[in-house]
């Protein structure tokens, strides 16, 4: 299973990026999908996730309002629209997948040991 982060980079704040993940080795339709991330200095942390259906989403409050995720099987590729970036948002960018089988979507969407396989990362830097 490979996963293939892109669309980082250095933005402004008040600004928009959309990241991209691809995916393949395994069946994306029925896989749940997160973005996590890691800034400098600290622990990996949730960002937002959607189900295989692509029909639920959950984000942690940090991107509610902000952010938007989702998904196309024909592409096998989940999106994060990060909107209204601030500084704060400066991070490594990861994707990662699991398949829904033996998930439980409520309990386990935003713990990343849920998850089995993790793309290489995309940095989002945010400054003026």
């Amino acid at each position: 299973v490979q996963l293939q982060a892109s669309g980082g980079g250095l933005v402004e704040p008040g600004s928009s990026l959309k990241l991209e993940c691809v995916v393949s080795g395994l069946t994306f339709s029925t896989a749940n999908m997160g973005w996590f991330r890691q800034a400098p200095g600290k622990e990996r942390e949730f960002v937002a996730a959607i189900r295989w259906t692509g029909l639920e989403r959950f984000y942690a409050d940090s991107a509610k309002g902000r952010f938007g995720i989702s998904k196309d099987n024909n592409k096998n590729t989940v999106y994060l629209q990060m909107n209204n970036l601030k500084a704060e948002d400066t991070a490594v960018y990861y994707c990662a997948v699991r398949n829904s089988y033996g998930m439980i979507w409520n309990a386990d969407r935003d713990l990343e040991e849920k998850y089995h396989y993790w793309g290489q990362g995309t940095q989002v830097t945010v400054s003026s």
